[in-house]
């Protein structure tokens, strides 16, 4: 039994062996076809050579594109470094022209409260003396 299916499997693999072969043998290759695959890769070479030159392109409008982008970046921040630094400018002016025009009015209001302590000093003592002006006084609230 393990004779036979031993034969048998060999001369299954002696058939697969030489008649598998023989018919890829008789497929017919001509010079047409050769042709035509030398041309199919002559034009996948040319393909090849346009995708190429495309990438370069690509590459070369991408880079400028970052370019411009960094000069906008760049010319947007000094535009803000300008607008901020002018903006301190101008706030520093109105606090000392502010400190500047007020000084002035602080000095005169000083001297005011100065005679107004002095005059009420006097009509206090003139109060002390005349018994008229001392109820004037605590009328208003001074005494």
């Amino acid at each position: 039994m393990r004779q036979t299916i031993i034969v048998i499997l060999a001369s299954i693999g002696i058939i697969i062996v030489t008649v598998l072969p023989a018919q890829t043998r008789d497929v017919p290759y001509t010079q047409e076809d050769k042709e035509r695959i030398i041309r199919l890769e002559e034009g996948q070479k040319a393909i090849n050579q346009r995708i190429d030159g495309l990438e370069t392109s690509l590459n070369k409008r991408f880079d400028d594109m970052n370019r411009r982008f960094d000069q906008m970046f760049t010319l947007t921040l000094w535009g803000f470094g300008v607008l901020f630094g002018g903006m301190g400018l101008l706030m520093g002016f109105v606090l000392w022209d502010r400190r500047t025009a007020l000084a002035p009015a602080i000095r005169k209001t000083r001297e005011v409260e100065e005679h107004s302590e002095l005059l009420e000093k006097a009509l206090k003592e003139v109060a002390a003396k005349n018994p008229d002006v001392k109820e004037a006084l605590k009328h208003v609230g001074l005494m």
